[in-house]
């Protein structure tokens, strides 16, 4: 049996990766899950899946996880550190799954350790690319991508044929609002951010594909897991969301890999990989497919994914920034203290303050962030201000 550690169990690729768990529970044995807060769904799991251990993040949760899991051999720990211990515990296969960047710790505990790293959050690698792929290199430990965009690159990139790749196409729905008016998505609700046509997803991530920050985010990303040219790599919107991402060769091909929108697909991918194993998604079924479109970005409706090239054109600061700038700006909006169109407009802003700092370590990658929060946090404060005196 391989042993299996889920770092973010409870949130929506953590709970894919239980059903995925849950089909194979002949083939894998759970050592750990955590969570942030949610204890009762943390603790049902570790149960379900009869893990060794489950770590709530929120050390004052400890007796509330331990008091959900008497009656079984499950072990609660709690605290930064004690996820940390865990992450670095060594697992076949780990599931970094824990939003935003908060996960970059636990990801990087992991890698040192080796094994295969299924990455499911985009925040790491677009912080801290090089730290985070230098380091896999240095321990020999497997990243897999979980993202379904990345994912599907990774499926058809032939690694031996690397110089002969010309681009890579990265494919998005468009999101709740492709079809709308500018006009119309400045004013846009949080109710109607979070309408996804086709995926069920977190809050935070279902936001980012409202503006297509999250194709911007997909765009860095790409570049360092792929090691390809941001030049390269192209975004085009796909509504259907079947096609998932593709990838073209020097001789004309276009690999491409397809399948229903559902999270299940990717996780199985990596849980098995180099093998195939069965996941409880659907099948596609292709006879009932009318039409695949495609086009292109409106960048005038959706100005983020061109943020992208500008951070990677400026460096890894301006990237970690950009990340940064855009987490908090997207809390800021679910709290309902900025508009639909400010979470750009901050991230923008926040991009041309970041200057050209050096990152090369977690501390330094760390301690940036902050500073970014914190002067995003300064500019919703003052928005705030000009908006109550209006």
């Amino acid at each position: 049996m391989s042993s299996v550690c889920i770092l973010g169990s409870t949130g929506s690729v953590g709970q894919n990766t239980v059903k995925v768990l849950q089909q194979h529970r002949e083939r894998y044995d759970v050592q750990t899950l955590s969570a942030h807060q949610n204890v009762e769904l943390l603790a049902e799991q570790a149960k379900a899946l009869s893990a060794r251990q489950a770590v709530i993040a929120d050390d004052s949760l400890y007796d509330a996880l331990k008091d959900a899991l008497a009656g079984s051999d499950v072990k609660a720990a709690a605290g930064r550190q004690a996820l940390l211990d865990a992450a670095s515990e060594k697992a076949d296969w780990t599931m970094a799954a824990i939003i935003g960047m908060a996960g970059l710790e636990p990801l990087m505990k992991a890698i040192e350790r080796g094994g295969r790293i299924a990455i499911a959050n985009k925040e790491p690698l677009v912080s801290a690319g090089a730290l985070v792929m230098n380091a896999a290199k240095q321990s020999g430990a497997t990243l897999l991508p979980v993202d379904s965009e990345h994912n599907a690159i990774f499926q058809v990139f032939e690694a031996q044929n690397k110089a002969a790749v010309t681009k890579l196409i990265i494919t998005g729905s468009g999101g709740p609002f492709r079809t709308w008016s500018a006009a119309q998505i400045g004013q846009a609700t949080l109710e109607q951010a979070l309408n996804h046509p086709n995926w069920d997803m977190g809050q935070k991530i279902t936001i980012d594909s409202a503006t297509l920050m999250n194709k911007a985010l997909e765009v860095i990303e790409a570049h360092y897991f792929f090691d390809v040219e941001p030049e390269k790599i192209e975004v085009l919107i796909h509504p259907q969301s079947i096609i998932h991402s593709m990838v073209e060769y020097a001789d004309g091909s276009i690999l491409a890999q397809m399948g229903a929108p559902d999270m299940c697909i990717p996780i199985a991918q990596t849980l098995g990989w180099p093998e195939r194993i069965e996941s409880p998604a659907q099948k596609l079924d292709l006879m009932a497919l009318s039409s695949l479109e495609f086009e292109g970005v409106d960048h005038e409706r959706f100005p983020s994914v061109r943020l992208a090239y500008d951070a990677l054109n400026d460096g890894p600061a301006a990237c970690a920034a950009l990340n940064a700038a855009n987490e908090v700006a997207v809390q800021a909006f679910i709290d309902g203290r900025i508009g639909f169109a400010d979470i750009t407009r901050l991230s923008a802003m926040t991009l041309d303050k970041s200057g050209v700092s050096p990152l090369n370590r977690l501390d330094e990658i760390l301690e940036f962030d902050k500073t970014v929060r914190m002067d995003t946090e300064q500019v919703i404060v003052g928005l705030s201000k000009k908006t109550e005196a209006a």
